[in-house]
């Protein structure tokens, strides 16, 4: 089973250039999952991932989009989002950590970072906020006007928890509606065939766990 787009010449590129004893982990990295669903050529044509994602037909996937999250002093933050699908960012997670942390100095610098959220809920330490990844995302969202979501493994219930941790903080209700989580195995439910008996396969998710 094949598929191919040319969306993702530079990953292979990438992995061209990865020690073999490090090729196993690139391959498994959330980025290529994420390459490996999204260019398969029959993912849209019954409707099931443009209704599990809420996105219009055809849309073509946009890999490690830069987004612009507006500074306090008038800059942007071209933030990295793992894929934007029509106006839907996705943050992938399969099995690396969690969402980072980050001064607290270096979020307070966002513009609309009041505005979005109940600081004084949010993970965070005396000097460092937590899940800084989902923080930055979900600015975007809101700055850009789209909705977000985050892909992770129903294995990983630590990291369904941090986003409920931090969606609880979100203070626009329009916002928080727009955000949502999906587990790669829901997903799954919603792929051809081949590409289901693929994700099984190569990376253990089955559509029938979570």
């Amino acid at each position: 089973m094949h598929w191919y787009c040319t969306t993702v010449q530079s990953e292979i590129r990438n992995l061209l250039s990865v020690p073999p004893s490090e090729q196993f982990s690139f391959l498994r990295c959330p980025a290529t999952l994420l390459m490996n669903v999204f260019c398969h050529p029959g993912v849209f044509r019954d409707g099931g991932i443009c209704s599990t994602l809420d996105v219009m037909p055809n849309m073509i996937p946009d890999f490690v989009f830069r987004a612009r999250v507006p500074l306090t002093n008038g800059k942007f933050d071209r933030t990295e989002v793992d894929m934007c699908l029509g106006d839907l960012l996705i943050e992938a997670k399969l099995t690396e950590g969690d969402f980072q942390t980050a001064p607290k100095a270096a979020v307070q610098a966002y513009r609309d970072f009041n505005e979005v959220f109940d600081e004084e809920g949010l993970p965070q330490t005396e000097r460092d906020f937590l899940s800084y990844q989902l923080i930055r995302n979900v600015l975007a969202a809101y700055s850009s006007g789209c909705t977000f979501c985050v892909l992770t493994d129903a294995r990983r219930p630590e990291v369904i928890e941090a986003w409920f941790a931090v969606m609880k903080c979100v203070r626009p209700v329009d916002l928080r509606v727009r955000c949502k989580v999906l587990t790669w195995q829901e997903l799954a439910v919603a792929v051809p065939r081949t590409l289901r008996v693929f994700l099984g396969e190569k990376y253990g998710i089955d559509s029938a766990v979570g």
